[in-house]
């Protein structure tokens, strides 16, 4: 079944998603979302109006260098060479503020 659909302009789509959260535009490794596409529970399928913490992780990750380990976007946290499962309070920060 084929869904004929016009293209939306980018300004409009923008709009659209002004409201969520940045991390959206990643997908989550947790619930398995797809970019843009809101985290649900798996069980039940029910979609969360935040994102899991893993998604958040991944994009900050990806959008943000970390002051204080000093790794660019793509590189994962470190704690003197050991690597975090996690990111960075500050790298969080500093993603925030590159998207705003």
């Amino acid at each position: 079944m084929k869904r004929y659909v016009a293209p939306m302009p980018p300004q409009l789509r923008h709009q659209l998603r002004a409201g969520h959260h940045p991390a959206r535009s990643v997908p989550c490794s947790h619930c398995g979302a797809k970019a843009h596409a809101p985290c649900v529970l798996r069980k039940s399928g029910r979609r969360l109006p935040q994102p899991h913490p893993q998604r958040v992780n991944a994009w900050a990750r990806t959008t943000a260098c970390c002051p204080q380990c000093q790794v660019e976007p793509g590189i994962s946290c470190h704690d003197d060479g050991i690597p975090r499962k996690g990111v960075h309070a500050r790298r969080y920060q500093e993603a925030e503020d590159t998207c705003a």
